[in-house]
């Protein structure tokens, strides 16, 4: 029974068809018409499901993967834990390599989702045998009856998204959407999307959102990697320290720069005018949202979608702590008073 009356066989059956929601709030004042496409309505809760079904299917096919075997992952959480809920219902270990940047919510649902999870330190060289890519490698290397996803390097990543995401938006927009907005880590949703709508019409604009401490934008515009443009950043899934050839930079015409603060902030305003509870890289593909509308981006004719890549429930001890934007510095006389919402009664 597959379904049939909305009885699924499995969690894995729900993955993609995620709804596009219209925002009004928060683009009262902006020109133009925009829509969110909300990917937390996949099972696992982001856009990776599409990716970790995808590849792991593919795998399959080519009888390079067998019920019992181990799959290996670099990730920043939402693919962890997307690989580790396909390996579940398949019957595959889990192993992931996880930046250390990675919230502590994300960790531990990593953890329950039957995953043995490798925590490697986030501000290290793409080539320090301790960073998050190099571990996956050697734990690759070591373990017998294992693949490696490497969705950084995988066209896999490109073509789930080009099957998927890229021809539910040109249904739901029924053609006439004129911009996509996306944020670019492994460059997979954003490229895929692409590749797929501008086979459509070559005239819609693609914006790639990128995060100040990462190479993707000047990599974008000069084709070179500059090493001088990389220091830490906050932002979880957003930008690089290297340049994944998962990312099809011909297919993207512009990329926007966000910051931290303001993508953390705009993660809380998507919540309380949208009532959208969606997480910090949402928070960042917004945040460009509103930078291109304040640069005249936008006419009042056009039909902008924005992906929000996941939930917000896997920020709860960052963005959504009021202690943990406190601690960053995030807070200031104008905006920390919203912040004062709970009141003890005594």
């Amino acid at each position: 029974m597959k379904h049939r009356n909305q009885v699924f066989d499995n969690v894995l059956d729900l993955i993609g068809k995620t709804p596009l929601i219209k925002l009004n709030k928060i683009v009262s004042n902006f020109k133009g018409n925009f829509y969110a496409k909300v990917e937390c309505f996949n099972p696992g809760h982001s856009s990776k499901d599409r990716i970790a079904l995808h590849i792991i299917e593919q795998a399959e096919k080519q009888g390079i993967l067998k019920p019992g075997d181990t799959i290996i992952e670099t990730t920043s959480g939402n693919t962890g834990f997307s690989i580790a809920m396909v390996s579940i219902i398949k019957g595959y270990q889990c192993i992931l390599a996880v930046s250390s940047k990675s919230s502590p919510d994300k960790i531990d649902m990593l953890k329950t989702m039957g995953a043995k999870v490798y925590v490697c330190p986030a501000h290290v060289a793409a080539e320090d045998p301790r960073s998050y890519y190099e571990v996956a490698k050697r734990l690759h290397q070591e373990t017998k009856g294992s693949i490696y996803i490497n969705q950084y390097f995988n066209e896999l990543n490109i073509d789930a998204h080009y099957k998927s995401t890229g021809p539910e938006i040109w249904k739901q927009t029924e053609g006439k959407i004129t911009h996509l907005v996306a944020c670019s880590g492994t460059g997979g949703t954003i490229s895929g999307t692409a590749k797929y709508l501008k086979e459509q019409n070559p005239n819609i604009k693609v914006i790639g959102v990128d995060a100040f401490g990462s190479v993707i934008k000047k990599y974008h515009e000069t084709r070179e990697f500059d090493e001088k443009e990389i220091y830490p950043y906050r932002i979880e899934g957003l930008g690089k320290n290297l340049i994944p050839t998962a990312t099809n930079f011909d297919l993207i015409d512009e990329f926007v720069k966000v910051t931290d603060e303001e993508s953390a902030h705009t993660a809380r305003e998507l919540a309380s005018t949208e009532g959208m509870f969606v997480g910090y890289t949402s928070g960042a593909a917004m945040q460009a949202i509103k930078q291109l509308d304040e640069q005249g981006e936008f006419k009042a004719t056009d039909n902008v979608v924005v992906i929000f890549p996941d939930h917000g429930s896997r920020y709860m001890s960052k963005v959504f702590s009021d202690k943990w934007m406190q601690e960053q510095g995030f807070f200031d006389s104008v905006n920390e008073a919203s912040a004062q919402k709970i009141q003890y009664v005594k």
